[in-house]
């Protein structure tokens, strides 16, 4: 869109008043959940975001905070702080994930980035090793994206490529990895034509080998890391197709759970170990199960278990599996492009904005709020406040984290009449849920409640407005559960911690001394998202949102 037809000017709204103060809470990691003992938000003393909910019906609401409402996908996909925040601030959904990686191999982009030029400083030299799940199942990975990455990077000067593969068998059917070792084989020759040393050189099966995830089992990764990197494993094959119908002959055998395995040379040497100056991409685009490996290909620290060896390796994610982490630390993939967000039209529209958190959501509250966009779009009207975070011990340790302190720079910057909005991430939900420590959590959820208390206080003496929601589930539930439900048991019975986020909607709520009589949620949004915030939000400051955001939760009923 040209800036001759493109204006920044937002309509007014026809029913809602300008000028008032709003104050918008992000609580991380706050779903709504069943209210068990696990349950950390409902054990916890939360008397402030209970009133909410029980204050005003109409005034209170879930939101869908995974899957397709925040662009990942499909609905088994949890949400994170990162596409939570890019919906809150964009209030538009855009592609995450497999579609970003789809959109940067047909443009070819994915060649021009700093991810793709870090490893091709190996090409030369060193090996191009690409470690994921072999599947058209489109949930982790996707065959055509690894054929087209194979393609481009021989294109693209790699001469010597290793394949290790992970066999599927759990969303695609059983049996299927014979069928995609012949695709890849296939291709793999056709390289050979060209003049490119192509093989696979390790394999096994992905609940097996590398892909774990949440810490649940090191030896998973540890059965990778030794074919992958040291080149050993139970079992030696010359080729890969022989490898998978050879093990699949075993009665109980399922692609899954394939045993590791590694291809070797007619010496009997495996003919693709991951050596010093070799280059290493795993390709998958979902983060989940490729966490833990990322760790161990990435750090220097590390001690899940032996590795035996490190070589020195560049090596790249598909994508960043973990913002939070900056893990790994480069990325064949950026994430998306995102223009025109809420809070640059807002700052045009002169909304004076104040935004805070501590260090570990900082950047949530404006980078990624922001459109993954560093910096101010206008310093004369901007502040933004980071709180250092407590460093050199885990959040369970100090679990009221920064809250208080949060609260409390949130509550002068609305008590200064300084600023239109103000806006903080609180993070304890999230950050001691990742812990798996359920004393320490319901701890944090308590002092993010109070931290809410005294930003409302604020908004109550100002005659503002407050909008108080979160950017996905964490602390609503603190355990694994089996399909029925229940909480699942380890070997020896005890009761499996969940450290991840869950798949629960968030709530939201608004009020104040100066949201106008007659505004309420509408009833006509059931499978409203995360996106719908930032035009309620642009609503609530007395503007109509831009007509291509998603629509606004609120109605103005006449009394």
């Amino acid at each position: 869109m040209g800036t001759s037809e493109f204006s920044w000017k937002l309509a007014d709204h026809p029913k809602l008043p300008k000028g008032k103060t709003v104050a918008v809470v992000v609580l991380d990691g706050w779903g709504e959940g069943n209210p068990d003992k696990y349950n950390c938000i409902h054990v916890a003393e939360t008397p402030t975001m209970d009133s909410l909910k029980k204050g005003a019906p109409e005034r209170w609401r879930l939101l869908k905070a995974h899957g397709t409402a925040v662009g990942l996908p499909t609905d088994d996909d949890m949400g994170n702080s990162e596409v939570g925040h890019n919906a809150l601030g964009a209030g538009r959904i855009y592609a995450q994930g497999a579609k970003l990686v789809d959109l940067a191999l047909a443009s070819g982009k994915i060649y021009e980035g700093e991810g793709f030029k870090y490893i091709q400083e190996c090409f030369d030299q060193g090996t191009l090793h690409l470690i994921g799940l072999l599947s058209d199942g489109g949930v982790h990975s996707r065959l055509d994206q690894l054929q087209l990455l194979l393609k481009g990077a021989s294109e693209h000067g790699a001469k010597r490529i290793r394949v290790h593969i992970l066999t599927d068998g759990r969303d695609v059917l059983d049996g299927t990895s014979v069928g995609f070792v012949e695709m890849l084989e296939n291709d793999l020759s056709k390289l050979w034509e060209e003049g490119i040393d192509a093989q696979i050189a390790s394999g096994g099966g992905r609940m097996y080998v590398t892909m774990d995830r949440y810490e649940n089992d090191w030896e998973v990764v540890k059965r990778g890391w030794d074919a992958q990197v040291l080149g050993e494993a139970p079992y030696k094959f010359r080729s890969a197709l022989e490898a998978v119908k050879k093990l699949r002959e075993d009665p109980k055998a399922n692609d899954q759970y394939l045993p590791p395995f590694v291809i070797v040379d007619e010496s009997g040497k495996a003919v693709g170990p991951i050596v010093d100056g070799d280059a290493v991409v795993t390709f998958n685009f979902r983060a989940d199960r490729m966490v833990m490996i990322a760790k161990a290909l990435e750090y220097e620290n590390f001690d899940k278990f032996d590795r035996v060896q490190f070589p020195k390796i560049h090596y790249a994610g598909m994508l960043q599996y973990d913002g939070e982490l900056k893990l790994p630390s480069h990325y064949l993939v950026s994430p998306p492009e995102i223009e025109r967000t809420s809070g640059e039209y807002l700052v045009h529209n002169g909304i004076r904005t104040f935004a805070c958190s501590e260090t570990v959501k900082f950047g949530h509250v404006t980078f990624f709020w922001n459109g993954n966009r560093s910096g101010y779009f206008d310093p004369n009207m901007e502040e933004y406040v980071e709180i250092p975070s407590d460093t050199g011990i885990s959040f369970n340790v100090q679990p009221k984290m920064k809250a208080l302190e949060i609260a409390e720079k949130a509550t002068d910057a609305i008590l200064s009449h300084k600023f239109h909005q103000v806006r903080v991430n609180l993070p304890n939900g999230d950050m001691v849920g990742h812990t798996g420590d359920i004393e320490a959590t319901i701890v944090g959820c308590k002092a993010a409640d109070e931290a809410v208390k005294m930003i409302l206080d604020a908004v109550e003496q100002v005659g503002g407005i407050y909008v108080v929601t979160a950017d996905h589930g964490n602390a609503e539930d603190m355990i694994k559960r089996n399909k029925s439900g229940q909480p699942q048991l380890d070997k020896n019975g005890n009761i499996q911690i969940l450290t991840s986020h869950t798949l629960q909607p968030v709530p939201i709520a608004i009020g104040g001394p100066g949201l106008a009589p007659g505004v309420r949620f509408r009833q006509d949004l059931p499978t409203a998202g995360l996106a719908n915030v930032a035009a309620t939000v642009m609503n609530l400051h007395g503007f109509e949102a831009p007509s291509d955001y998603e629509s606004t939760l609120v109605e103005v009923v006449d009394s």
